[in-house]
């Protein structure tokens, strides 16, 4: 692409995005005078400055940290990802509104629309979409419809200056989803029918497609149930997915095959006065579409069809987040992740990681808070252990390769 496609490209973005600021502008007398709503802006301008040790499997230009890559040895013996590298962005600036509306009979209506300048993992700079949805509230009973937080993701969170706020350790991604909470004083229930966007799961030939959960005709299912009081929550959580990875053999057979899988939760936060001590460990089976690790193998195949049968890979994720303080508040983070493989002989795999044995990350931060500011730094060391998956897709003969991270953040809050 030349020089001047390139400016004009940028120039035809601007104008779009200008004429998208311009309308909303021009749209803030008349919402504010619409009878029965009122309208919450909100948001942040947020500028990140990082540096690696290594390259790093990551997205949107590196904001978005999961692992160190695997050695990539030159003729010389020389580690090519062992190269260090260092890098300034502000995409992750936002802007957001909440909406209440009249009462829908007896249930209080409100809305989220929330865009940050992220865009995709190769096209950056662009509008993205965070959130978007409508809900309805009526005593202690919430029903939601649209795009928010995964419900494994936000069980318990992380409260970390990293982009990635703990994965994969922590279940990361925002999902269009139906979802139903009800809490009391003591105890929350929710559950959620849940679909695929922004980060789809991995399929054959190691390519993301929301095909494989349309073609399924089932949503990823959610249950969970805490109990807290002031100061403590503790909980379990539940998930079920079950895929349709292909409508046609190589062979050319239509074929229904399936891989199922099952994800289990705990979780548990403690926060008093200034401390705040959270905790999540789970088990689960091709969970790869909320930026962590996993995926699934062939356990047979029919000679003259070509049609497959699947079993899921196995990963364990437990972290552990300490903060303390307010004005001066600083923590740390520990996380571990280990594949246990399948429970069947598996060939052909297909996922996230299913090369690498376990994770380690530990992680500090310190950050200075004052209204509509805050300032941090945050050291970041993980290791990942690569090798060679066995008959049962357990990484064997292993050997390690560390990243040192390290991030300045500056945020003006809104």
């Amino acid at each position: 692409m030349n020089c001047e496609l390139l400016i004009v490209n940028y120039n035809i973005m601007n104008k779009k995005f200008l004429a998208t600021v311009l309308a909303v502008a021009s749209a803030l007398p008349l919402m504010a005078q619409k009878e029965g709503f009122s309208y919450k802006f909100y948001g942040q301008v947020r500028n990140d400055i990082y540096f690696n040790s290594r390259q790093n499997n990551e997205s949107v230009d590196g904001a978005l940290l999961s692992f160190p890559k695997a050695k990539y040895l030159d003729p010389a013996g020389d580690d090519i990802n062992g190269v260090s590298n260092l890098n300034f962005y502000n995409m992750h600036t936002r802007l957001g509104v909440d909406v209440t509306g009249p009462s829908l009979g007896d249930w209080k209506s409100s809305a989220k629309v929330e865009f940050d300048f992220r865009g995709s993992s190769t096209t950056l700079g662009i509008v993205r979409m965070r959130h978007a949805y409508l809900q309805v509230a009526n005593g202690g009973s919430t029903l939601l419809a649209g795009q928010t937080w995964h419900p494994l993701n936000n069980t318990v969170s992380t409260e970390l200056m990293n982009l990635n706020v703990g994965a994969p350790y922590q279940p990361l991604g925002r999902v269009p989803q139906i979802h139903y909470q009800y809490q009391d004083k003591s105890v929350k229930f929710r559950a959620a029918m849940i679909w695929q966007a922004q980060v789809a799961s991995m399929g054959p030939g190691n390519t993301r497609s929301r095909e494989y959960l349309r073609n399924s005709k089932l949503p990823e299912l959610f249950a969970s149930f805490d109990v807290h009081d002031a100061t403590s929550t503790l909980g379990v959580a539940v998930h079920y997915m079950s895929l349709a990875p292909r409508i046609k053999t190589d062979e050319g057979y239509k074929t229904d095959e399936r891989v199922n899988g099952l994800t289990l939760e705990a979780h548990g936060r403690y926060q008093k006065d200034l401390l705040t001590i959270a905790a999540k460990t789970f088990l689960s089976q091709n969970f790869n579409q909320a930026n962590t690790l996993g995926g699934y193998g062939v356990t047979s195949t029919d000679p003259r069809t070509g049609k497959k049968e699947y079993a899921p890979l196995h990963i364990s994720h437990s972290w552990l987040n300490i903060m303390y303080g307010k004005k001066w508040r600083g923590g740390a983070f520990l996380g571990y992740l280990k594949n246990l493989g399948a429970t069947k002989n598996v060939s052909e795999l297909v996922g996230v990681g299913t090369n690498v044995d376990q994770l380690t990350t530990a992680s500090a931060e310190l950050t200075y808070n004052i209204p509509g500011w805050k300032f941090g730094v945050e050291y970041n060391y993980t290791t990942a252990w690569y090798g060679t998956p066995d008959h049962k897709g357990r990484v064997k003969d292993t050997y390690d390769v560390s990243n040192h991270r390290l991030v300045f953040g500056a945020m003006f809050i809104f």
